[in-house]
């Protein structure tokens, strides 16, 4: 691997009107950096935020995807409501408009969470409690097909996402196998398929309100409706819909490995208005909980002086152990799930102690 890649320049100083475009396919081969990997590594430190094309993905299951996740929002109430998140102890299943909280507020959006299909941790008395993150998805009787799209969708996605880390490590001159062992077997990636209803103006318009994402990286897919921002030195950017590509971003487990060179960035998402609906798939790739702990990687010196250490946020402190920090978001998001299943790490959101969770 070349060691004599360029610096990567400042971030530009004029406003952005629009996310950069990475074309996956380009960056070619994983061990070997090129122009293609300097420019993501300029990207991802920039803003943090591109639309990602040539990920290898068929249009046609796409298509699929968006067309179930209109149907499975179609369902009943009822039918929707017997596979509740608050009866899985894995946060999985439907929640319902202003169910999840971000900053304290409700975001005016449904949605079902899947994670990967794995038995659950018998829970003894010394099993640390965020292996109760993992175990079995809830699926509904009414719609069959669904279970089997949204596995496929896991499958796909997740090595869609392992081809782009590896082509980020590439691109910051590390080798393209550096994380394998953070997202090796038994896989913690999550899957959000949503529904945000339409809201009046004179009603909040918190779709899902200001924050970053916890994992490695995210990626989303949006129908042709917008309403993702992304926040900019120089204010809130609109990500209008591309084609059958991803919105990608940093999230907060990425930027904890690399010293805070690449930076999750803060988004969200504003209600469309009444009588508009917008549906998107949000991926999580995410480490796995049997890594423990996100390493630190080595960068080069002219890269590690770039580094300007993870930023955490007073109300959302990081943690590098990875069970502890992929609990701390769900029990904050899901107080229902919390309370239920998890009353020691629910007590202390109660007791005000943000430095816990």
């Amino acid at each position: 691997m070349s060691t004599a890649a360029p610096a990567i320049p400042p971030a530009p100083s004029a406003p952005q009107d629009s996310l950069p475009v990475i074309d996956l396919a380009e960056l070619g081969d994983s061990a070997r950096h090129t122009p293609a990997h300097a420019r993501l590594a300029r990207i991802a430190r920039d803003i943090g935020f591109f639309y990602l094309e040539g990920h290898g993905i068929d249009s046609a299951q796409i298509e699929r995807m968006e067309t179930i996740t209109r149907q499975f929002f179609a369902l009943p109430p009822e039918a929707k409501q017997r596979i509740a998140m608050r009866n899985s102890r894995h946060f999985r299943g439907y929640t319902g408009v202003g169910g999840e909280i971000t900053r304290l507020r409700p975001d005016l959006r449904e949605q079902i969470d899947f994670g990967e299909e794995l038995p659950p941790i018998h829970q003894a008395p010394e099993t640390p409690a965020w292996w109760g993150l993992q175990g079995p998805n809830q699926w509904p009787e009414e719609l069959p097909a669904l279970q089997g799209e949204i596995l496929a969708w896991l499958e796909t996605t997740r090595k869609a996402a392992k081809r782009l880390l590896q082509a980020f490590l590439v691109a910051l001159e590390q080798p393209a196998t550096a994380l394998d062992a953070l997202v090796a077997q038994p896989h913690n990636n999550r899957l959000k398929i949503i529904h945000y209803p339409g809201q009046a103006q004179s009603q909040s318009d918190q779709g899902v309100g200001t924050h970053k994402d916890g994992g490695l990286l995210t990626l989303l897919l949006q129908d042709e409706v917008g309403g993702l921002q992304v926040q900019t030195a120089h204010g809130w950017l609109d990500v209008p819909p591309r084609k059958n590509a991803f919105v990608v971003n940093i999230g907060e487990m990425l930027e904890l490995a690399t010293n805070g060179y690449l930076r999750a960035n803060v988004h969200r998402v504003v209600s469309p208005r009444s009588g508009a609906s917008r549906y998107s798939i949000a991926y999580f790739f995410s480490p796995s909980l049997q890594a423990r702990e996100v390493p630190l990687l080595d960068l080069p010196p002219h890269l590690a002086q770039q580094a300007r250490g993870p930023e955490s946020d007073p109300l959302n402190p990081l943690f590098s152990h990875i069970g502890t920090n992929a609990l701390k978001g769900r029990v904050r998001s899901h107080l229902d799930v919390a309370e239920k299943f998890y009353p020691a790490q629910f007590a202390q959101l109660d007791a005000k102690a943000p430095s816990a969770y």
